[in-house]
């Protein structure tokens, strides 16, 4: 039988509020990670590494960096009809921008027609994992499904922060989709436990067709995808869940397989980063199998100088990307982002630098994230005195992450 003709819809037109300064100036997709990433190329490396070479990538909110990212990244062969492209809001269907994630499709759907895909996957694009969507796929052909939706196993406990998937008996039958709820029921192999949406689903063609034209004459919705679609095709009787923990990731180990992180606050970006820095990380960036692929700056290697008593130029339980100099200073379970500078002294530790930041001559730097260009001037320090850091207006999230934005210095 031959392969089914598969469309890539990514949702990347998201304000990202909650991880503001850092989506101050860009949309949260294009939000960088892990030193030489973006949060989209987490999505696209999943669906590319899978095959599925026909994206459009749906955007709005200051979309200019992730489309600038996209074109010039993640360019596929035309001779096989193959494309990722930016798609941003057009007004094709009358003056009004995306009005949610369900409306950014049904303003989308000369996308669907000219491609004339047999299913459709549509994936969020601010997530943290690696997954193998072809499993997910062939579950949802074998089924007979209009929609299948990804799951993640959670704790009872941990469902009020998710839209969690109430399955019937048989355990894959989609019965209820409740919003952040406070006692839902668990899994019939597991009481304890419950799918968490993980915002990753694939549609027959028909089926999403006839979804979001329906959802777009509904004047009482919110247009959007978890909120409205999913739960008109559970009453429709046509959606199953797709268990995330059976999928089959090539080279994955032990400690990584599973892992996904909705990193929609400042605290969870921060904590993802974390997960890549320890000896055998909770994520594992070196994965040969399933890369998680984008483009790296022409710079030179990175340099470490110095190595005299109190100056010694190291790096420990860190990612260094290239174009870093750590010269006489120490830097600790940190981020290193390309074209950083720590100088002379200076003292970095647990802490995510963005392209370009400059920590100068005896800075301490801790419990911090730097956006790009920041300069933390001779002798200042940050994250260090949380009153200190309060007033000068910078951000302090709730498990006392200080968080500065695009180009600021930092004077003391």
């Amino acid at each position: 039988m031959a392969e089914p003709r598969v469309l890539g819809i990514v949702l990347a037109g998201g304000e990202g509020k909650r991880l503001n300064p850092l989506t101050a100036d860009r949309a949260k997709p294009a939000v960088p990670f892990g030193g030489i990433y973006r949060l989209v190329d987490f999505v696209l490396s999943n669906l590319v590494n899978a095959g599925y070479l026909r994206i459009v990538v749906l955007t709005q909110y200051k979309s200019h960096s992730l489309d600038r990212h996209i074109t010039t990244t993640w360019r596929m062969s035309t001779l096989l009809g193959n494309y990722i492209t930016p798609v941003p809001a057009q007004q094709r269907l009358g003056p009004q921008w995306f009005r949610g994630s369900a409306d950014a499709i049904h303003q989308s759907l000369n996308l669907v027609y000219d491609d004339q895909p047999d299913h459709i996957v549509v994936f969020g694009a601010d997530h943290v994992y690696r997954m193998d969507p072809r499993q997910l796929v062939e579950q949802h052909v074998a089924s007979g499904a209009g929609v299948t939706v990804a799951g993640i196993r959670v704790p009872r406990s941990e469902a009020k922060g998710f839209g969690v998937i109430q399955t019937a008996a048989d355990g894959r039958t989609i019965e209820g989709f409740l919003e952040k709820p406070d006692n839902p029921p668990g899994l019939p192999d597991d009481p304890d436990m419950v799918y968490a949406s993980m915002g990753n689903y694939v549609f027959t063609t028909e089926a999403l067709l006839d979804a979001v034209k329906l959802d777009a004459g509904d004047e009482g919705s919110v247009h959007d995808m978890g909120g409205n679609i999913i739960p008109m095709m559970v009453e429709r009787q046509g959606a199953q869940v797709y268990d995330f923990a059976q999928n089959e990731v090539p080279g994955a180990t032990d400690r990584d397989r599973g892992y996904w992180r909705d990193v929609g606050t400042l605290d969870s970006y921060y904590d993802a980063h974390m997960d890549l820095v320890s000896i055998h990380p909770v994520f594992n960036l070196y994965n040969r199998q399933w890369p998680i692929l984008s483009s790296s700056p022409s710079l030179p290697p990175a340099k470490f100088v110095f190595d005299e008593p109190g100056r010694v130029g190291m790096a420990t339980d860190s990612l260094v990307s290239q174009g870093v100099i750590v010269s006489g200073s120490t830097v600790r379970r940190s981020i290193l982002s390309p074209g950083v500078r720590v100088h002379d002294r200076a003292d970095v530790e647990a802490s995510v630098l963005m392209h370009g930041v400059d920590v100068g001559q005896g800075a301490i730097v801790k419990n911090a994230i730097l956006d790009k260009n920041v300069v933390v001037w001779p002798g200042a320090t940050i994250g260090v005195d949380p009153d200190a850091d309060r007033a000068r207006g910078f951000t302090r999230t709730d498990s006392g992450i200080v968080v500065v934005g695009k180009g600021h210095q930092i004077l003391s």
